[in-house]
């Protein structure tokens, strides 16, 4: 199946908010607006409530659609379809947050038709994958002579360990040279009395749980 990738513009924005919030009008919105009351109405970037706003939105506009989750995955979405020679086939689109896979015959032809009436899409970002979520994706052909796509994500490690040394540099620290395992041989978590990490390390951490997960998952 032909592949087509595109970015959604300003993702949450484009979703309503379940939230209530306004702010008291500065310069900013227009000298005859200042100390106006503005009500926000579009969710925002790192409210409590914006990620699962955008995922109900993103929910409701496939289902205008047809499509429906996939029930191995939610984030996989599935219509049926006819190809040009009759037969039958799913459509499958990817949505991760912004960004989005589709698989299908003419799948430029629905992301600028279907998928735009509903999101604001990248233009210069529509076309044929070479990157998706941090890897590189490419057309190959098998030793079969049959062409396939492929994920690899060696860029995606490269830039995790990057960012780990970055942030052990500005610690004066950093990754041993030579590493058997994750834990020196003597280790014993049992007697480990190592202070509790502050929220803001605590959360950096979280984040390496979740690059290692979706390394060991690929």
């Amino acid at each position: 199946m032909p592949v087509c990738a595109c970015d959604i513009h300003n993702a949450y924005l484009q979703a309503p908010t379940s939230e209530k919030h306004y702010v008291i009008c500065g310069p900013e919105f227009g000298i005859e607006n200042v100390g106006k009351t503005a009500i926000i109405v579009c969710a925002l970037y790192c409210g409590k409530s914006a990620g699962a706003d955008y995922w109900r939105h993103v929910r409701s506009a496939m289902s205008s659609m047809n499509f429906k989750p996939c029930p191995a995955d939610p984030d996989v979405w599935m219509r049926p379809g006819t190809k040009a020679d009759g037969s039958a086939y799913w459509q499958n689109v990817l949505v991760y947050t912004d960004d989005i896979l589709a698989i299908m015959e003419e799948p430029e032809r629905y992301i600028r038709e279907e998928l735009g009436s509903d999101f604001t899409v990248k233009e210069k970002l529509i076309g044929p994958p070479t990157e998706y979520l941090g890897n590189k994706v490419s057309l190959v052909e098998l030793d079969t002579g049959v062409q396939a796509w492929s994920f690899s994500s060696s860029q995606y490690v490269q830039n995790a360990v990057k960012n780990v040394e970055e942030y052990l540099t500005k610690r004066q620290s950093k990754l041993p040279t030579q590493a058997k395992s994750l834990w020196t041989s003597n280790y014993c978590p049992e007697t480990d009395i190592t202070p509790e990490l502050q929220p803001t390390e605590a959360a950096y951490f979280q984040s390496l749980i979740g690059v290692s997960r979706w390394i060991v998952e690929l």
